[in-house]
């Protein structure tokens, strides 16, 4: 038997339960998860009815952010082997099925997951690093550099500084590209500092002066992607990540005579997640990640309600 973290429905608080191991099926693999990634979409989904129809198969165990050893291999699967180390991109690309939405997550000992969707993890990369490259880490390379197409060389401005604005601030730093970054929360322009950004704005629009080729929008506050149109340079790209709110009024005028590509990112493919594991190997990537027992993981989704964490929360199981 092992244990996990049950979400039975809006507004129910989760519940640490006892079930059967899962078993290797074709195609799939079963992990000892060692660190689970706790998300804000995870308290959305406890405290918005909006979200149930992203688990349509019933109560089921929370966690889509997670790393472990594999400790049984499916039949026919290839390239994995019982003792990997692996993190797990949660999302298949083509069905849009999730871990810890349609399935059960990896807020438990265990848990089986397709073999394509796991992603060796490099020596000298912890599994806490490991479990928070899968989402906020592949979210902010695809954007950056799979949509954004940064490279070496590149001027980058960053909007929002919190858990995916640092580790796009520090994969582009990372690649060679020139950074610029901005938010509204003081702790957040220091951290930037911190980090290595070559000028930290007060503002989007002071950012005009970058000239920047890419800006990435990891606030999605409408206004803030607005104001990315404004501070890009012609012919610039535009990429939106942030869903602070659905919705932005923006000047197509701008658009049209300063010809700037305006492009949507979400998630991220295997592909993506090898490229942020990539960057941790080069030892550069300090990300502020919290850890808390798996114990806690309830109490840790209720600080995260609260803006009481600063970076990544991170599950570890002793």
């Amino acid at each position: 038997m092992m244990r996990g973290w049950l979400f039975s429905g809006t507004n129910k608080p989760l519940q640490l339960i006892e079930k059967e191991d899962p078993k290797a099926i074709p195609g799939h693999v079963v992990l000892e998860v060692k660190a689970a990634g706790l998300c804000h979409s995870d308290v959305a989904a406890l405290q918005d009815p909006g979200w149930m129809p992203l688990f349509p198969n019933g109560p089921v165990i929370m966690g889509h952010e997670f790393a472990g050893v594999v400790i049984e291999v499916g039949e026919g699967v290839e390239d994995l082997k019982v003792g990997d180390r692996v993190g797990v991109n949660p999302m298949d690309r083509e069905t849009k099925i999730t871990a810890g939405y349609n399935y059960d997550g990896g807020y438990a000992e265990k848990v089986r997951v397709p073999a394509k969707q796991c992603v060796k993890i490099p020596d000298g990369v912890s599994f806490v690093e490991g479990a928070a490259a899968t989402d906020a880490g592949i979210t902010a390379y695809r954007a950056l550099f799979t949509i954004g197409q940064a490279k070496e060389g590149t001027k980058v401005g960053i909007i929002g500084v919190g858990g995916l604005g640092q580790f796009a601030l520090q994969m582009a730093l990372i690649k060679g590209c020139k950074v610029y970054a901005t938010d509204i929360s003081p702790e957040a322009k220091q951290l930037a500092k911190e980090l290595g950004a070559h000028k930290v704005y007060d503002s989007i629009l002071d950012m005009k002066e970058a000239e920047c080729d890419v800006i990435v929008d990891f606030a999605g506050f409408g206004q803030t992607t607005a104001e990315a149109l404004e501070a890009i340079r012609p012919q610039g790209t535009v990429v939106i990540v942030g869903m602070g709110i659905l919705e932005a009024n923006i000047n197509t005028y701008l658009m049209i005579t300063k010809e700037i590509k305006l492009l949507g990112s979400n998630g991220g493919t295997v592909e993506d997640l090898k490229g942020v594991y990539d960057c941790f190997a080069t030892g550069k990537m300090a990300p502020n990640l919290v850890t808390i027992p798996f114990e806690e993981i309830d109490k840790g989704l209720e600080k995260l309600k609260n803006h009481e964490v600063k970076g990544r929360l991170v599950a570890v199981f002793e």
